[in-house]
């Protein structure tokens, strides 16, 4: 569990690829037959020679905070509900907080990280810390919106401590691209959280609030406070948790054409529907004809609407091009 929040998830300057990372001694692999830690998760301590180390010298600017406290990964573990059973994707994993934490719990996690550095570095972290798992680990060596699979079993869970200015992207993208996730757990800057889980009607309701409703049934699920972070950011962060409809909501329009009333919708938030899609259904008067057939209130605005009655504005287009073609 690495960075947080800024620039966390994007690719940093060019660094040299480490062939093998130089751990400190009581972070390197056991011998056979030794035993490891009591506590095998990264503690203050640890995270922070680990991370001098590996060179990495976390700093606000570039938004790099690590996680050192066990007790909040191990909450986190505990509010995203990881079972035995579990195949866990985790994106960013930094120095590997979270990650030994989910792999105390779950049956395999495979780690999705950017950094050059951090990924050569995390095996060997794992392979010392938890040797008798470090079998169920897996990393994946990029950038989580061009992964379009992943090794081994079909992953079950996402848990990830997601930096704010790619979280919407990047979540929606690993929803989309794995519909076996079937619960979701992130820890994101808290005015993100707020936007994600924000109900129609709410001032904070927008894109990203509707686009995961398409998925999953979305609520809080706590505050992080930030003093479990090194170094401490200057934001506050919160928890946001996912649980995938069991059906695929039923409209006969695609996702393609929802998002695409979503995104007109909330892109001038202020105006009426009745203006702010009428680009999208070729004038004021369709988009009127296509929204009183969907139901809707032309007078209406985007942060009033579900994400279902998106959808049938969505379906009734047709209805706005027959009335635009009658003009």
């Amino acid at each position: 569990m690495g960075r947080h929040p800024a620039n966390a998830g994007l690719r940093p300057a060019a660094q040299p690829h480490p062939e093998q990372p130089k751990h400190p001694a009581h972070l390197r692999p056991y011998p056979s037959g030794e035993q490891p830690h009591p506590d095998a998760l990264l503690g203050p301590a640890d995270v922070r020679e680990l991370a001098a180390a590996l060179g990495v010298r976390p700093t606000k600017q570039r938004g790099q905070n690590f996680v050192i406290d066990a007790n909040t990964v191990r909450r986190i573990v505990r509010t995203a509900d990881v079972r035995p059973d579990d195949v866990v994707v985790e994106v960013g994993p930094g120095l590997g907080s979270l990650t030994l934490a989910l792999l105390e719990v779950a049956d395999r996690v495979t780690a999705v990280e950017i950094d050059d550095v951090l990924a050569a570095a995390l095996p060997a972290t794992i392979a010392a810390r938890m040797p008798d798992r470090a079998e169920r680990f897996a990393l994946v060596h990029s950038d989580a919106m061009h992964v379009t699979e992943l090794p081994g079993p079909p992953p079950t869970a996402l848990v990830a401590n997601l930096p704010y200015n790619v979280a919407v992207p990047v979540l929606l993208h690993m929803l989309d691209t794995f519909p076996s996730i079937e619960r979701t757990l992130v820890m994101v800057q808290a005015e993100v959280a707020d936007r994600l889980a924000a109900a129609p009607g709410s001032k904070v309701y927008g894109v990203p609030s509707v686009k995961a409703n398409w998925y999953a049934e979305v609520k809080r699920a706590g505050a992080i406070g930030r003093n479990v972070f090194w170094p401490a950011p200057n934001v506050d962060s919160g928890l946001v948790s996912f649980t995938r409809r069991p059906e695929p909501l039923k409209t006969t329009a695609t996702k393609r054409e929802v998002f695409t009333v979503i995104d007109a919708a909330f892109a001038q938030r202020r105006k009426t529907l009745r203006a702010a899609l009428a680009g999208w259904a070729g004038s004021a008067a369709a988009a009127e004809a296509a929204l009183v057939a969907a139901g809707v209130s032309p007078q209406a605005r985007g942060e009033a609407l579900t994400v279902e009655e998106f959808a049938r504005i969505a379906e009734h287009k047709e209805a706005g091009a027959q009335h635009k073609e009658s003009e």
